[in-house]
């Protein structure tokens, strides 16, 4: 029993000696870890101290701005790192044994944080600029939660209390943080811990004062029109910040309205733009958070932010990715509201991604389809696009501004394609009946773009086709659209030489089924010609669709306002045009006199004889002796001098079809106006020397219409061997001879006219004009010389001295005559005053006709040499050959038959 006992004192001895030598160590551990913490914070307070200094001798100095602030926020963030590192106040009294050691140690930490509040608050009173080190303190706030947060919230919020104060006295200052600084304290307003919140509140509240201040003159003039939250919310100034700061206590909606009234248009982009990032933070409650704020931004105040472009394209790119389902219903709901706001810049910058439309595109659409609200905003901005023509480089100006993906521009096609997903939703339904035509006319002319560009490939479909489709579909039109497809139309706008014909059948099915958009249509229509398409294209279809739904809803003659419109495409700078417009003017000749200003209309299209395009004048040309064969006689005669002198310019053009049509045509109208030849006697002798002179012209047509021409002619010109323009016969000297000798017995007058007219085709490039205007003009000289003046003579003489020089030796040998008769005319001018009058007077009593001077048959028996001309100074009767003779004498046998008669 004594030995147990013994055993149980020497266990309890034991025992107790280990529980003292315990307390002993955790003593001495406790101690040693106070001492630690006494070192690390008297190192801590020693480095703020440190830094303080340095950044304000940074202050001081004369560095660059930014510069001076880069370094000096390099040592104030590796400064927050150590003073916001250290443990929590209440941790650091624990380590002190008695009261002085806890109050020392206080000290030390409230130092610390002081002086690193000192150097904030003297750097924001410098410069408020420099309030961008509070934007970064949260940003390194939220890199790593271990910091003291709570401590940190307490700086921030009175550093900004003091700039509140501090920006009444500025007039004018620069912060720009301000956007993203309150971004970061809205969140922070619904933290979980109350002490966070209250902070970050209290520091918003002084935020919003300072973006007061700094933008006191734009909100004096603030428009009511966007105060949509009301003037309640607006947060006065008040000293009081006690009771203010928590209405931004978790009222997130309060935070919203303020900081959307409050902040200028470039800080509340900030603003939306941080909340559009913090998104995809990885933290639900913040991604929730962020979501919620920036939607209730948007719903008041999307019309201030700017940037809408860029947001739009980060979204695009983030919805691409692996994002969450509450970032994407987020940023689609952001889409849905900017496009409330700003539905040209959203619906811009979403047709500028490649085509097809992927996915994400097509969900950005629906979201921006949404919003009926501004459905007919987003249909104009379509139809904007829908102008332009797929395919065409963009402007270098443009690339600057736009974030596009492609140098050619394709956004129309992608325009196409959003209307295929736009046009069935609901909200639109009510936009597509308001805008049918201009949604009709804009695809008629992108489906036309398409054919030329051969847009349709394997790999790219007609969108434009297809939202046609949609279009008619959800206009009621089901039939049309139906007819169209048996008609297999699409593909007549798939091949670029039948897509007009592809505007004109739709133009046709949709008047065939008395589509009930008909007024509207025409009504579009009509404004559209009147004030001017943009592009030729435009212009075609117009007329095309026009003219369609013109001939099945109208009787010919289209009424007056109308038939202007087509009056002044005649001269369209658009060929294609012109002729559509001809073409049905044309169509109107077993109406012609129904028309009240037939003469206007006839004089526009005479107008379009002088087109630079030959298939326009050939239309004209048809086109007006069409309306001529209806038009009535009275009208006829008014117009019959203006019709022939238009015809004159163009029997010497340069195309020989357009030649021979405006020969033909002379003498078809001299035939129509045979009653009234004293009406054209002037007319007729205007264009006498081009139906002369393209007797030789290379092209058959034109010299049968010359023939025809001068066979209706010879009535006028008292002209009785027009036998001889016939094929048995013809001999161009001997006709040039037979017309001259007649001219100078009945039209003596005009012979000097005649003689000008005819110089001016010495300088033809075509070599038979030449040779033909040589042997006229040598014997207008021979008939005419007496009336000359030596002046005039001589004018001629160097006329046709150029042509001795002639590359064509067949043309030198008939100028050498030409300037032969010329010397002779010169040298009858060097006889007296007398002398000359007598001899004039003498010719004006007795008129001697004229024989052969050139001995020229071209068709006959000319090869081109020198040898076919024989001068005949030596021999009266000349060197003729057989044929040539034969001519001749039954000329003079026809010739004294008459004379007997």
């Amino acid at each position: 029993m004594k030995s147990r006992s013994h055993k149980r004192c020497k266990t309890l001895r034991q025992s107790k000696d280990k529980a003292s030598s315990l307390q002993i160590l955790q003593s001495s551990v406790k101690w040693h870890h106070m001492e630690h913490m006494a070192t690390s914070l008297c190192d801590a307070y020693s480095n703020v101290v440190t830094d303080q200094a340095m950044i304000l001798a940074m202050n001081s100095s004369f560095v660059d701005p930014l510069l001076q602030f880069e370094s000096q926020l390099k040592i104030i963030e590796s400064s927050f790192k150590r003073v916001f590192a250290i443990p929590s106040l209440e941790e650091v009294k624990d380590m002190g044994d008695c009261e002085d050691d806890k109050e020392d140690l206080e000290n030390l930490y409230r130092n610390i944080l002081n002086i690193f509040e000192d150097t904030l608050l003297i750097l924001v009173s410098k410069d408020l600029y420099k309030l961008q080190v509070l934007k970064e303190m949260v940003m390194w706030m939220n890199e790593d939660r271990s910091y003291l947060q709570e401590r940190a919230m307490v700086i921030i919020s009175r550093v900004l209390s003091f700039a509140s104060r501090k920006a009444r006295g500025y007039a004018s200052f620069d912060a720009p943080c301000l956007g993203v600084l309150a971004a970061e304290l809205s969140l922070l307003c619904s933290h979980a811990d109350s002490s966070i919140t209250q902070q970050a509140s209290v520091g918003m509240y002084h935020l919003l004062c300072i973006a007061k201040h700094q933008n006191a003159d734009i909100l004096k003039n603030k428009s009511a029109k966007y105060d949509k939250s009301g003037s309640q919310h607006l947060l006065p100034f008040a000293s009081d910040a006690e009771f203010l700061p928590k209405a931004l206590q978790r009222e997130k909606t309060k935070i919203a309205q303020n900081v959307g009234e409050t902040l200028m248009p470039s800080l509340l982009t900030d603003f939306v733009w941080s909340l559009l990032v913090r998104l995809s933070a990885s933290d639900y409650t913040t991604a929730l958070e962020a979501s919620t704020i920036l939607k209730l931004t948007l719903e008041y105040h999307a019309h201030k932010v700017t940037m809408v472009s860029k947001i739009v394209d980060f979204i695009y790119k983030q919805l691409r990715g692996n994002s969450s389902h509450i970032m994407k219903q987020a940023m689609l709901q952001v889409i849905t509201l900017l496009t409330r706001m700003s539905p040209k810049k959203v619906i811009f910058q979403m047709m500028d991604y490649p085509v097809p439309a992927d996915n994400t595109l097509i969900m950005m659409w629906h979201a921006a389809g949404s919003e009926s609200s501004v459905a007919p905003h987003v249909l104009k901005t379509i139809l904007l696009i829908l102008k332009g023509k797929p395919g065409e480089m963009h402007d270098k100006l443009m690339d600057r501004r736009r974030f596009s993906l492609d140098a050619t521009n394709m956004m129309p096609v992608a325009a196409s394609q959003a209307l295929c997903t736009l046009l069935p939703v609901c909200p639109y339904k009510k936009a597509v009946a308001q805008f049918f035509p201009q949604l009709l006319m804009a695809l008629m002319l992108q489906l036309s773009y398409s054919s030329n560009l051969k847009l349709m490939t394997e790999d790219r479909p007609l969108y434009a086709w297809d939202a046609l489709s949609v279009l008619l579909n959800c206009s009621g039109l089901q039939q049309v659209d139906m007819a169209l497809k048996k008609k297999n139309c699409r593909n007549q706008f798939s091949q670029e030489l039948f897509h007009h014909h592809g505007v004109h059948l739709v133009a046709k099915t949709l008047s065939d089924y008395k589509f009930p958009q008909f007024p509207e249509t025409l009504h579009y229509l009509y404004k559209l010609s009147v004030e001017g398409p943009r592009g030729s294209e435009d212009s075609v279809i117009t007329v095309i669709f026009l003219t369609e739904l013109l001939n099945n809803f109208f009787k010919d003659p289209f009424p007056e306002e109308f038939l202007v419109l087509f009056r002044n495409w005649v001269n369209d700078s658009n060929p294609v045009v012109s002729k559509l417009s001809l073409q049905k003017i044309a169509s109107l000749a077993p109406v012609i006199n129904k028309i009240e200003n037939v003469c206007s209309l006839l004089t526009s299209i005479l107008d379009a004889f002088l087109s630079k395009d030959k298939t326009v004048v050939i239309r004209a040309l048809v086109t007006v002796r069409r309306l001529l064969g209806k038009l009535d006689k009275v009208t006829y005669s008014s117009l019959c001098t203006r019709i022939a002198s238009s015809y004159c310019p163009l029997m010497d053009h340069h195309n020989g079809g357009i030649r021979s049509m405006a020969i033909r045509h002379f003498g078809e109208l001299l035939k129509d106006m045979s009653q009234y030849t004293w009406m054209l006697n002037d007319v007729v002798l205007m264009g006498l020397v081009p139906l002369i002179l393209f007797l030789e012209d290379t092209e058959t047509s034109v010299v049968k219409a010359c023939k025809y021409t001068l066979e209706i002619c010879a009535l006028e010109l008292n002209w009785s061997k027009s036998y001889l323009l016939k094929d048995e016969y013809y001999n161009f000297e001997l006709v040039v001879l037979n017309i001259c000798n007649n001219l100078l017995l009945s039209r003596g007058n005009y012979i000097t006219d005649l003689i000008s007219d005819t110089l001016g085709f010495l300088r033809s490039s075509r070599a038979y004009l030449r040779r033909s205007s040589v042997i006229l003009v040598g014997y207008l000289a021979k008939l005419g010389g007496h009336l000359l003046l030596r002046d005039e003579i001589e004018v001629m003489l160097e006329a046709v001295d150029r042509v001795l020089w002639d590359e064509d030796p067949v043309i030198r040998e008939l100028a050498k005559i030409t300037h032969n008769i010329f010397k002779e005319v010169a040298n009858g001018l060097n006889t007296s005053n007398v002398k000359q009058s007598l001899q004039r007077l003498f010719k004006f009593i007795y008129t001697k006709k004229l024989k052969p001077l050139y001995n020229y048959n071209q068709h006959n028996n000319l090869t081109g040499s020198p040898e076919g001309i024989k001068e005949t100074k030596n021999d009266k009767e000349g060197l003729m050959d057989e044929n040539f003779e034969e001519i001749l004498g039954k000329d003079e046998r026809f010739t004294r038959a008459s004379e007997e008669e």
